[in-house]
């Protein structure tokens, strides 16, 4: 079974001015590739790690070659 990165994992740091767990949880539900369809995700923290996680996916398909059509 596959596994997704946590952000301990990738060594991002998440900034003392955000709520780390609702950080974590965005960013785990980027990689999942959830929306943001819930009044909830629009937390500040959530926010920031959602973002965090759909560049990552965007780094990291580029990095192995995987093109991202429009």
């Amino acid at each position: 079974m596959y596994r997704y990165p946590t952000t301990d994992d990738l060594g991002i740091a998440i900034p003392r001015t955000l709520r780390p767990e609702r950080f974590r949880r965005g960013f785990d539900h980027a990689l999942r590739g959830g929306q943001l369809d819930r009044s909830e995700y629009f937390r500040l923290s959530f926010r920031i790690g959602f973002r965090t996680g759909k560049l990552f996916l965007r780094e990291e398909r580029r990095r192995r070659g995987i093109l991202d059509l429009p």
